[in-house]
């Protein structure tokens, strides 16, 4: 005897499996990455930074701001 519909049941798809926690390298390579940025900003703007005559330039600021953007996304990666 055939079974009725309401007795069927629906076809349940697998759980979702967790995503894999990230390395132990993967923090402090975050850190190293914002901490790297900030010190090029600051050794931009006091001279120290060999080749640019003593004056702050663009480069070394565009430099430091894209490691510190870096570090915040990988950041959001971070399991």
């Amino acid at each position: 005897m055939p079974k009725s519909k309401a007795k069927r049941r629906r076809h349940q798809p697998p759980p979702k499996r967790k995503p894999k926690p990230s390395p132990k390298w993967f923090g402090p390579a975050i850190l190293l990455l914002m901490f790297v940025g900030v010190i090029v900003i600051v050794l931009n703007y006091l001279g120290l930074i060999p080749g640019t005559h003593k004056q702050a330039t663009n480069l070394y600021l565009f430099v430091g701001l894209g490691l510190i953007a870096l570090g915040f996304g990988a950041s959001t990666q971070w399991r």
